[in-house]
């Protein structure tokens, strides 16, 4: 027995699920993605702050796959039984993977489908983050925070300001944690700005150096040179239509079963950031959710039941980088939350950024460039 599955999106959960059903003998893979090569957003932050460094986060497709192909396009609609193209043509599959992920605004996702054009970008971006002496982070959750920890650890002289609405950081994870967060942050010269937000927009858009005095709706006046926005995560699940689009949530999100396939169909699944699960939108996740849907294909196509089954675990976990060498982890125990030191989160993640398992994935030739140690402040 054998079948096309097709993939749409080629992202953590794509890629992977990509990978794992290309060895099987019995399926056809159609990885259907718009862009030229995967960007890690893992280590764009990173890349942001150190140009030189910046290629290691973009890794083509080209041997990603050795049976299957991957198709440069978008998905313009997408159901139970294939893919229409924006260019028209119609995949037709027997087994579909919904992966295409979610949006974010810049620095943390470029929105580009050139591999190119995204590292203009970020360098772009770079020679006006570089000559700005104060900057504002709006969003003090994961992303602002890492943002904030990877342009101290280049520029410790720059003085740089976390506003975020709710009252304190990471409220999901154990004190424990948030106590070394807010230690290492002071350590970092950082100003927290919580229970509060911006009563206007800054008149520059994000990226872009210009200095410019805020008011926050608490009545305090901040003056910055440049401000990144690190809040606004946009579902990509507009494609979706006939039966799949009633599995969308008011969110966008979509509905999917402990097998991951989504509500209500049999060859249908979904992974990654478009699911509807209770946890965290990571890339560690997707990749775990890829492994369980490559399974319960894989089952089909060899005739068989799918048994692969996927729980959210009940104890939130993070890797959270502040540069190279800082940063705050926690991960499952069977005693509950295991706190990580930033030393362990720094061998883990924090030096590579996980570049050397996507260079495994993709199948290039070397691992990411080293990253030099931080300037003391």
């Amino acid at each position: 027995m054998s079948g096309i599955v097709a993939v749409i999106g080629g992202g953590y959960g794509g890629a992977a699920v990509a990978k794992a059903l290309d060895a099987e003998p019995a399926a056809e893979v159609v990885l259907i993605e718009p862009k030229d090569a995967f960007e890690h957003a893992a280590g764009s932050l990173r890349a942001l702050v150190r140009p030189d460094w910046a290629p290691n986060i973009y890794f083509p497709y080209d041997r990603l796959l050795q049976r299957g192909r991957v198709v440069r396009e978008r998905a313009a609609a997408v159901d139970a039984h294939g893919v229409t193209l924006a260019s028209g043509a119609r995949v037709a599959a027997d087994h579909i993977v919904i992966a295409t992920g979610s949006a974010y605004p810049r620095p943390a996702k470029s929105g580009l489908d050139s591999a190119a054009e995204s590292l203009a970008a970020l360098r772009e971006t770079h020679e006006e983050l570089a000559s700005a002496e104060r900057v504002l982070i709006t969003g003090a959750g994961p992303v602002g925070l890492e943002l904030a920890g990877e342009i101290t650890a280049v520029w410790p002289e720059k003085h740089v300001i976390l506003v975020d609405p709710a009252p304190a950081l990471l409220p999901a994870f154990a004190p424990e944690l948030r106590a070394d967060l807010l230690s290492q942050l002071a350590t970092l010269g950082v100003e927290l700005r919580l229970g509060t937000t911006l009563a206007e927009q800054p008149p520059a858009e994000p990226g872009r150096a210009k200095t410019f005095t805020v008011t926050t709706t608490d009545g305090a006046e901040l003056t910055a040179d440049i401000w990144f926005r690190a809040h606004g995560v946009h579902v990509r699940s507009d494609f979706l239509s006939g039966a799949l689009a009633s599995s969308r949530t008011p969110e966008g999100r979509v509905r999917v079963d402990e097998h991951l396939r989504v509500e209500g169909q049999e060859r249908v699944y979904a992974v990654g950031d478009v699911t509807d699960l209770a946890e965290a939108k990571m890339a560690g996740y997707a990749m775990q959710h890829a492994e369980v849907v490559a399974r319960n294909i894989a089952s089909a196509l060899r005739g068989e039941r799918p048994t692969a089954v996927y729980r959210p675990s009940p104890v939130p976990s993070v890797l959270l980088p502040l540069g190279p060498t800082g940063g705050v982890g926690q991960v499952p125990s069977p005693e509950g939350p295991q706190i990580l030191p930033a030393e362990t989160v720094a061998q883990y993640k924090g030096a590579d950024l996980f570049t050397g398992r996507f260079t495994e994935l993709f199948g290039t030739a070397s691992a990411a460039t080293p990253v030099p140690a931080p300037r003391q402040r």
